[in-house]
């Protein structure tokens, strides 16, 4: 028997328009509608982030229009923070998935891709989606293929438009894992 977990992480700062934050949204509906269909008992857990997280319920998580700067490290904080003290790997299949327009305080690079690295070998999968804004995107996508080559456990997916959801969920969904 086992447990899954889905921790829904979703940047909310002032980069994140309304149109990308909308994207995300249904990215991650799709995703909730396809894995609560499939598998009973999916715990799931929503955080949303600027340059601090916090977690939330789905309505607000679904909803939200907030801004400010970004810290990916924030969620990568609470994210190890869940995990630590409520579902140890050995008793839990964990899935976090974070989605972001890449754009990050260029301070706190480094302090993220150190916690992602912590996060990796406790998750069975982890997936990044990077939303291009009418900006283009950040860097983080980029760094996270410098530093962490060819990790067999992330799925990451570009999402350019509407018309590119379908081709991040098969890349999130498609491996069966």
């Amino acid at each position: 028997e086992s447990n899954a977990v889905v921790i829904y992480m979703m940047d909310v700062s002032g980069s994140m328009g309304d149109e990308e934050k909308e994207l995300v949204r249904l990215t991650s509906f799709w995703i909730d509608t396809w894995l609560t269909s499939q598998y009973k008992g999916v715990e799931r857990r929503f955080i949303i982030h600027d340059a601090a997280a916090r977690e939330v319920d789905p309505e607000t998580f679904f909803h939200t229009r907030e801004s400010g700067g970004t810290r990916i490290s924030s969620a990568y904080e609470l994210c190890l923070k869940l995990i630590r003290q409520s579902f140890p790997p050995e008793d839990c299949n964990l899935y976090p998935f974070h989605f972001t327009d890449g754009d990050n305080f260029g301070d706190d690079d480094d302090r993220a891709l150190q916690l992602l690295s912590e996060i990796i070998p406790k998750a069975n999968v982890f997936c990044y989606g990077q939303v291009e804004t009418t900006y283009g995107s950040g860097s983080f996508l980029k760094l996270m293929e410098e530093r962490i080559p060819g990790e067999e456990k992330v799925r990451t997916a570009t999402i350019k438009g509407r018309e590119t959801i379908y081709d991040a969920l098969k890349v999130f969904l498609g491996t069966g894992r």
